[in-house]
């Protein structure tokens, strides 16, 4: 049973503000693949230069690392990373050491793209929306993952994960 889940998706999915919704239900550490990323990779992005594997090998590494001693630490974690391709999720998983569950954050490129003309990211522009979807690889059933729209709001999405999550239950604070 995994006790460490990853919130996926392309850019603009709600990765963030659903992996810290159910970091909040499961008394969790919340980590921002954004965050791993070294300056590098941000500022091949902000110049609208889509990022190779090469680039996201070391920075896969390095958040499921961080995702590994979180999880060590407090008994659960929350990822947030779009861990696009098979072979992403794949090193996250080599990595952690243990099982994941992902949740897929998944919409139409025209809902994501209206989304993304909505908001204001440090590094992420638009014109990299493209490059997302033709990276994206549909997780297969056996990867252990829960597919969910990017039309349902946050905070049931973020109860509907918790739920599903019964093993961990002993993470939640007595209500």
């Amino acid at each position: 049973m995994a006790r460490i889940i990853v919130i996926m998706g392309v850019s603009s999915s709600g990765k963030t503000a659903v992996g810290k919704a159910l970091a909040r239900r499961l008394h969790a550490p919340f980590l921002d693949g954004d965050d791993f990323h070294p300056p590098a990779n941000k500022d091949k992005m902000r110049a609208g230069i889509a990022l190779t594997d090469e680039d996201r090998w070391p920075w896969l590494e390095t958040l499921g690392l961080a995702l590994r001693d979180a999880a060590r630490t407090k008994g659960v974690a929350v990822g947030a990373c779009s861990a696009l391709r098979r072979s992403y999720r794949d090193l996250l998983r080599k990595t952690v050491g243990e099982p994941l569950l992902f949740v897929h954050l998944h919409g139409e490129k025209s809902v994501i793209a209206e989304r993304m003309a909505r908001r204001s990211h440090e590094y992420m522009p638009a014109s990299l929306l493209d490059s997302q979807f033709a990276t994206l690889e549909m997780p297969d059933a056996d990867e252990q993952v829960m597919t969910i729209s990017v039309l349902e709001p946050v905070e049931p999405t973020a109860d509907r994960i918790a739920r599903s999550l019964g093993h961990l239950r002993s993470f939640r604070r007595q209500q």
